[in-house]
């Protein structure tokens, strides 16, 4: 006998009368649910419109303004891209159908920026050899300017960069990256509310090992362009970021020494490394050193304080910044994604811009560290004496 020939219910009706049962309880739960929209509640952080949003156009298209700058606009409230300026227009171009970009400018046309009211702010990605000349000229264009780190070539650079921005009434910032990264503001938030108590002494230690045959470190080998070595490129995280934990301490000398194999062929023209010191006013020792000879690359910064330190392995990086705080016993702490600095720099500076308010990072700021790392340079001319600043 087949299973259909059993007695009583047959399968096929049991299973008509489970379907007809589910079509049943799906039509009961139909009439007593119903999907509904619902008010938007809180304060959410929603984006900007984009007609209302601060307008960029990006000078210099290589590898960190595409591979960084440009992708940050996704995750910003406040901005967005209108016009690229660059050398090659058919990457300009092939940039411009991926991100919605359509206004063009190479360095020919540069000052016809001026007549553009689609940009408001410009994003200077070039070699630090050309910060100042393209600097001056947006701000002479009625733009208001971030400049990529280090701000300039020499201090007398910044200066005329700072007095073109206060002549044209436009506002200068430098794209120190790390004050809008979450991990270091947990650490200034914890050093700021005396967690670590007094604190005795900072270290700061960064560099890599520089590849002459890849574009992206070859000019940094050139003087011309880089400005000065890997205090102007690398050590110099480790030198702001430090004093942005030591708010309204000032410092008052430096000393350094040259640390690095002169014989090395990719020294020519630049330092390859150097070992430095700083006196704070209030008597804290700050001390790093910069190279371009590490290996691994090193970005590590640690505070030492009467009741507690915090030690970042990884402080200045794109993705991967750490945070270990040691009080006793040893707590790593999370803080956000790393990669947030990037859009919280584009959306603090347009923000200030739009407000009118003192920025974060100011070309002052960028000025006074051009201005410490050439007295850091004048000591190891000098063989580490103490240079007053």
């Amino acid at each position: 006998m087949s299973d259909d020939e059993q007695p009583g219910l047959s399968r096929r009706a049991m299973l008509a009368g489970g379907v007809a049962g589910a079509l049943g309880l799906a039509a009961s739960r139909a009439q007593a649910q119903q999907a509904e929209g619902q008010p938007l509640l809180g304060n959410p952080r929603l984006p900007e419109p984009a007609g209302q949003r601060m307008r960029w156009a990006i000078v210099g298209l290589g590898t960190y303004a595409v591979g960084q700058i440009m992708p940050a606009f996704g995750d910003a409230r406040l901005s967005r891209m209108t016009a690229f300026v660059s050398g090659n227009p058919d990457k300009a171009r092939t940039l411009g159908k991926r991100y919605g970009v359509s206004r063009f400018y190479g360095y020919d046309d540069y000052d016809d920026m001026a007549k553009d009211d689609e940009i408001d702010c410009v994003f200077i990605a070039l070699p630090v050899g050309l910060h100042a000349e393209y600097t001056i000229r947006a701000l002479e264009a009625g733009k208001h300017v971030l400049c990529e780190k280090p701000m300039a070539s020499t201090s007398a650079e910044c200066e005329a960069m700072v007095e073109a921005a206060r002549k044209a009434d436009r506002r200068l910032g430098i794209g120190y990256r790390v004050h809008f990264e979450p991990t270091n503001r947990e650490a200034l938030r914890r050093i700021g509310g005396g967690e670590l108590g007094p604190l005795r002494q900072i270290r700061a230690e960064h560099g890599f090992d520089a590849n002459p045959d890849w574009p992206p470190h070859k000019w940094r080998l050139e003087q011309p362009l880089a400005g000065g070595g890997s205090m102007y490129d690398i050590g110099i995280y480790g030198l702001n970021t430090s004093l942005m934990m030591l708010d309204g301490d000032k410092p008052v000398s430096v000393s350094a020494l040259y640390a690095y194999p002169r014989e090395d062929p990719r020294f020519s023209e630049v330092e390859g490394g150097l070992d430095w010191r700083m006196t704070m006013a209030s008597g804290l020792i700050v001390s790093g050193s910069s190279s371009y000879c590490y290996r691994p690359f090193a970005s590590r910064q640690t505070y030492f304080g009467a009741q507690a330190s915090i030690t970042m392995p990884l402080a200045t990086t794109y993705y991967d910044n750490t945070l270990i705080l040691q009080d006793g016993g040893r707590r790593k702490i999370g803080a956000g994604t790393p990669a947030s600095q990037f859009a919280g720099q584009l959306d603090g500076f347009g923000e200030a811009v739009r407000e009118g308010r003192p920025h974060r990072t100011p070309g002052e700021m960028g000025l006074r560290d051009i201005r410490l790392i050439e007295a850091m340079y004048r000591s190891a001319d000098e063989g580490g004496v103490e240079i007053a600043v």
